[in-house]
């Protein structure tokens, strides 16, 4: 697969295979979530370095082991799909995530929300659609956006707060439909699953493909669960895929791919952009623009669960340690998959730790950037700039936390924040009339080679008797 840069961490090329003490940990894993979980079957897939490197089954049929090319149905996951052919309008210029609905999409009764938030749920949408469970009835009682949203489709106030909304993702995939001019299933096999070699996942079942069941709560007894069309529903939870597939998906989510979205537009949707609910702040969990962003384990995790009558997956990022997880199961509640998930990449993450990239040296240094570096002051606070080889510069406190963030040069000279309380923030150097570096100022605030250095443009001006002692 190919892929641009990201700046934020490199993926390295690990060896091909995981060691045997791992494998064994990661099958103990799901073995335990199959059999704790009562589950009919589970699958699992473990990436690392952009490809898949463990792929374990567990099953209740004798003799039987789905594989990596065994279809189970992927919930809500399709979200992340239909929020990545949104971004790719975006990307094209078709659109702006500012953009109310109602610019492109007239007449539905929530085009007051914005298409940024439909992907983050903060539209005010109603969680799900009226009339009988959606899920378990077929998509035809449901022809017309209209009986998606019903008469009063807004809930909350728009932008107020993060509500989950699977209506929310029929409205944007009607977009990708109303923009591209084509069905929504067909859009995504064009420009996301194909580029991607994703050829085992679709919106009908394709054998082989497990089937749904429901396990009795009480008694070890299974209820087979219908599968549904879900017609408008479609592009919040219809489609089916492997682990195989899902596997590849997960490192395009890490790494872009430029057939498909830059890494910049696939950074920018695991970055939180809904406030958080206070059960979420509890758990670390917020949403960004189509995918799921928690804290767990000391990490980063970004992705998307889903469920759907018999049927359970997760996918699970963690970009700082390159390693990604999907696990699906076959029955309608049972095993965790969320914590399935985040112990897998946990359990590779901490016995075969991510190895760095080896240093290297700039390739050329230009003496304007190097004049930058080296210990700067706002007020007393001591920060240290370093010039790296990516092309970045960081700025960050000397010792204990604080404000830091990287910045990437503007190529005239200025520099912008790539995150922290600095992301998007400008950083200027302003220099004297020899050309030298006199102070930098960073949205307003002044750093200097010296703590209130005078004549270095610090605000308020510097007392001209200077620093002293206490007098007697």
């Amino acid at each position: 697969m190919a892929r641009s840069t990201d700046w934020t961490v490199p993926m390295t090329t690990f060896q091909e295979e995981l060691l045997p003490a791992t494998r064994r940990a990661l099958l103990h894993r799901i073995a335990v979530a199959q059999a704790e979980g009562r589950a009919p079957s589970v699958v699992a897939a473990v990436v690392r370095g952009g490809r898949a490197v463990w792929h374990g089954a567990r099953t209740s049929v004798d003799g039987h082991g789905p594989d990596e090319n065994v279809q189970y149905r992927i919930g809500s996951i399709t979200k992340t799909f239909t929020a990545v052919l949104v971004l790719r309008l975006r990307d094209e210029g078709l659109l702006e995530l500012g953009d109310q609905l109602e610019k492109h999409l007239p007449g539905t009764g929530a085009g007051e929300a914005t298409i940024a938030e439909l992907l983050a749920h903060t539209g005010g949408l109603a969680a799900e659609s009226p009339g009988p469970w959606w899920e378990r009835t077929p998509g035809s009682l449901r022809p017309e956006l209209s009986d998606v949203l019903g008469k009063k489709p807004l809930l909350h106030p728009v932008g107020r707060r993060h509500h989950y909304s699977n209506p929310g993702y029929t409205l944007l995939g009607a977009l990708v439909e109303e923009l591209r001019g084509a069905p929504w299933e067909d859009v995504l096999h064009r420009e996301v699953l194909e580029p991607l070699g994703l050829h085992r996942t679709s919106a009908q079942p394709q054998a082989p493909h497990a089937g749904g069941w429901a396990v009795h709560p009480w008694a070890d007894v299974l209820l087979p669960e219908p599968l549904e069309d879900l017609g408008r529903m479609a592009p919040a939870g219809q489609l089916w895929s492997t682990t195989g597939d899902l596997a590849r998906f997960a490192a395009f989510l890490a790494a872009g791919d430029d057939r498909v979205l830059s890494v910049e537009s696939v950074r920018q949707m695991r970055t939180p952009a809904a406030p958080a609910e206070a059960a979420d702040v509890v758990d670390g969990i917020t949403y960004g623009l189509g995918m799921q962003v928690q804290h767990r384990d000391g990490r980063l995790l970004f992705g998307h669960s889903g469920s759907l009558p018999g049927f359970l997956a997760n996918l699970t990022v963690s970009v700082e340690d390159d390693v990604a997880a999907v696990v699906l199961a076959n029955c309608t509640s049972g095993p965790l998959l969320g914590s399935v998930g985040a112990d897998l990449v946990r359990i590779v993450a901490e016995a075969e730790p991510r190895i760095p990239e080896p240093w290297r040296p700039l390739r050329e240094a230009d003496p304007m950037v190097l004049e930058l570096a080296g210990q700067w002051y706002w007020g007393t606070h001591a920060f240290g700039l370093r010039v790296t080889a990516d092309g970045l510069i960081s700025l960050g406190p000397l010792t204990g936390g604080g404000r830091r963030s990287r910045f990437r040069s503007n190529g005239d000279g200025t520099w912008t924040g790539l995150e922290g309380y600095y992301a998007g923030e400008l950083l200027r150097p302003v220099r004297g009339q020899d050309g030298s570096v006199r102070h930098l100022d960073l949205g307003s605030f002044v750093f200097t080679r010296q703590p209130y250095e005078e004549g270095a443009g610090v605000p308020g001006g510097v007392d001209p008797k200077g620093w002293r002692g206490i007098a007697d």
